[in-house]
């Protein structure tokens, strides 16, 4: 009879001689990436399909540009607060159709629609059966030609969204998050993400109705489908489902918001908080940009994964934060990296103090080749994973879209990733770490945190 006893996973992973020696890391594979079939129809309407088989299902992404028209008159309620009750309203009945034939024929093909909105764009989600497909494009077409935003519907979904807004604006993330915007880009409208509860609560049904016939228009809209359907099909589909959506005016596109200027950090009080929030932010590059690449490696060094430098010093050494993050985020015309993090109060001042070392360090101390080795990997098998699925790959190539980038793009980003060498990810950390090229904010009960804050420097505010 043989015994077996239970090694712990300390005892697995040694030996006598020491630790056992991890393998080493297999080969790259390439992004398995279908071609895209892409059509422009005669509504000026882009449309992007893709075959991507496994399951019998497919993902629609419909991107509108929805930024102010100019439509609003003078005490009328802001552009984002019609926009965001249109987009709750969109599916709740036409003229052929009420909520409940919406949900109905959804159901019936295994299929489901949600609609979000922000200062750039109008985002219609969908996904259901690939045999249910003409199915969804028809329900899709009849709201996008005929909403009617019933009266009830509006002033049901505005309720709603009075306390909804209302708690949200008041969640700590949210203040950072709002704050934050309009450090970088002052009055821009892409700052005005969630509008005011006393904003949505003026909106009449009639100004929902007014914003879908003047701004719900095809010209510069984008349609991607993936999953298991046949992409000239499905773009037959689509021009016979929403052949009726036509405007001769195009989409309205927000313009660029102006350059990140470097500055001091803000301090924002919000009394009573034992939580502070840190948000930094410069400019970053373009995903086009032949530096990109670098930049990608260079911030996951900093802090773009749980590895990094920054997250091993306030977390895993000092314990000031469960969790820390850095990263670009693309606007209009450019990009802006964010380094963000949230700590308990008392050690707000050395949570900041820690980040400007490594930011410094980044610049002074370059990242080593086991740190750029260890990144490359991440970054490669991440993008792998992160495009595994149909609806990843679809919210992908629609995003991608909109910044005029192809697949071929993202099908050369592994070799791009691969081919970035050490000193190009030194020169990317010394150009845009930099402490001086930051600015942000700080959030938090001012009484507590202000004097030892102020006492680092480069901070204003009350």
């Amino acid at each position: 009879m043989t015994v077996t006893t239970h090694r712990s996973a300390e005892e697995i992973g040694r030996t006598p001689l020491g630790p056992r020696p991890l393998p080493d890391l297999g080969e790259t594979r390439s992004v398995p990436l279908p071609d895209v079939v892409e059509r422009v129809l005669g509504s000026g309407l882009r449309v992007l399909a893709a075959h991507r088989p496994g399951v019998p299902m497919v993902e629609l992404r419909l991107r509108v540009p929805f930024a102010d028209p100019g439509t609003g008159v003078a005490g009328a309620p802001g552009h984002p607060a019609v926009a965001e009750l249109l987009s709750s309203t969109l599916l709740t009945g036409t003229t052929t159709r009420d909520r409940v034939t919406i949900d109905d024929e959804l159901a019936a093909v295994g299929a489901d629609l949600s609609v979000s909105v922000d200062p750039e764009r109008l985002v219609a989600i969908g996904s259901g059966l690939a045999e249910g497909l003409p199915g969804m494009l028809a329900v899709l077409g009849d709201v996008l030609v005929g909403a009617t935003h019933p009266d009830a519907e509006v002033a049901r979904e505005r309720e709603r969204l009075v306390d909804r807004i209302t708690v949200f604006r008041s969640q700590p993330r949210s203040i950072a998050r709002e704050a934050l915007q309009r450090r970088r880009f002052g009055d821009h409208p892409i700052t005005r993400e969630v509008p005011l509860a006393e904003d949505i609560a003026a909106v009449t049904a009639e100004q929902v109705r007014a914003l879908q016939a003047a701004a719900m228009v095809p010209r510069g809209a984008i349609l991607t489908l993936v999953g298991a359907i046949d992409p000239e099909t499905a773009i037959a589909q689509v021009e016979d489902a929403l052949g009726g959506w036509a405007s001769a005016s195009a989409a309205h596109e927000l313009a660029p918001p102006p350059a990140l200027v470097p500055a001091d950090l803000l301090l924002v009080h919000r009394p009573g908080s034992v939580q502070s929030q840190l948000r930094l932010t410069a400019p970053a590059l373009r995903r086009q940009d032949p530096r990109y690449a670098a930049l990608q490696l260079a911030n996951l060094v900093f802090g773009g994964y749980f590895s990094s430098r920054w997250m091993e010093n306030i977390r895993e050494d000092k314990g000031y934060t469960y969790g820390a993050h850095s990263g670009s985020e693309f606007v209009p015309g450019g990009a802006v990296l964010g380094v963000e993090t949230d700590v308990a109060s008392d050690v707000t001042a050395a949570a900041l103090l820690e980040t400007r070392y490594e930011l410094g360090r980044m610049t002074a101390v370059p990242p080593t080749a086991a740190e750029v080795e260890a990144a490359r990997a991440y970054a490669i098998g991440s993008l792998l994973i992160s495009l595994d699925t149909q609806g990843a790959l679809a919210s992908t190539l629609s995003g991608l879209a909109a910044e005029g980038i192809g697949v071929e793009w993202l099908r050369g980003a592994p070799a791009r990733l691969q081919a970035v060498t050490v000193e190009q990810v030194a020169g990317a950390a010394l150009e845009f770490f930099a402490p001086t090229r930051f600015t942000g904010v700080v959030v938090g009960d001012v009484d507590a945190i202000g004097p030892g804050v102020r006492a680092l420097g480069g901070v204003t505010g009350p």
